[in-house]
């Protein structure tokens, strides 16, 4: 299986070496590695270029676009970026890496034996795991473990086309995979396959960028029930009644504007059953 890996760097110099370190010594090496450097400030570039220089398979591309830490769109322009500077078509499995991930040796062989073993599968990842105060290891619970995480994401190339790439939107991790499933694809994520997140989702977000998972939810064409539901369920897990607030009032403010959604109206319908559908199997328990 020939991979090819995109991360997308914006002043990682804590992080990207030991991300790097950890891709260039797995079991199964990667066919190519674009790092965009998305207009660093620190010694992101630097980092780079050494490793571009003792690894053939590692290339950097640089934008020189104004960078915050806002998930969304931005992190989408800079995937692209990157595979601009591919041809995709040469390649079975696509990633989109974060710069600020460690992966164990065989995390690359694991996502490529599950990949050949199943044609039908469309996305694929490990877990992202976080370090605890007490230096443990342990399961970053952002989201179900059947979820595959933004930092880690793989698609079969065959996938990634049919569902028309990336959403370059606020919500494009989410909707990925909804989109993978109502073209026919299977998800998967490897429960054994653990990978160290060495920054924590979440923790350089601001008030703004909570908002925006409302839009998000607008976007995705939840509709106003499903976004109840899943903004309660993020405020539990953030024992925060702003988090609510905030879900809430950004699907509102987006739905009063009517921001363009990002799927059609078929694929919205699709989405929310798929949506309810899952809210029902964990009311009665059965999966």
């Amino acid at each position: 299986m020939q991979i090819l890996i995109i991360i997308p760097a914006y002043n990682e110099e804590k992080s990207l070496k030991l991300s790097l370190d950890s891709l260039t010594h797995q079991t199964v090496l990667p066919k190519k590695v674009i790092i965009v450097n998305d207009n660093s400030t620190d010694t992101t570039e630097n980092i780079i270029d050494e490793f571009s220089r003792n690894f053939a398979f590692i290339q950097k591309v640089t934008t020189q676009e104004k960078s915050e830490h806002i998930p969304g769109a931005k992190v989408v322009q800079a995937f692209y970026k990157g595979l601009s500077k591919a041809q995709l078509n040469e390649y079975d499995i696509v990633c989109k890496f974060d710069a600020d991930i460690i992966f164990p040796e065989n995390y690359l062989e694991e996502i490529s034996a599950a990949y050949k073993n199943n044609k039908y599968l469309g996305m694929c990842s490990g877990l992202c795991y976080i370090e605890s105060k007490d230096g443990i290891w342990v399961y970053e619970p952002i989201a179900d473990k059947d979820h595959t995480r933004g930092p880690i994401k793989s698609y079969s190339v065959e996938c990634f086309n049919k569902m028309n790439g990336l959403r370059t939107s606020i919500g494009w991790d989410t909707v990925d995979e909804l989109l993978a499933h109502y073209h026919n694809f299977e998800t998967k994520t490897l429960k054994d396959l653990k990978v160290k997140h060495l920054r924590p989702t979440g923790n350089s977000y601001n008030k703004k960028a909570i908002r925006m998972q409302g839009e998000a939810m607008y976007k995705i064409r939840y509709g106003i029930i499903i976004t109840v539901i899943a903004s309660l369920k993020m405020a539990l897990k953030k024992r925060s009644y702003s988090v609510f607030y905030n879900n809430i009032a950004g699907y509102l403010e987006h739905s009063i504007k009517k921001t363009p959604y990002i799927v059609t109206n078929e694929e919205g319908v699709f989405i929310r059953k798929y949506r309810y559908a899952g809210i029902l199997k964990k009311l009665t328990g059965k999966h």
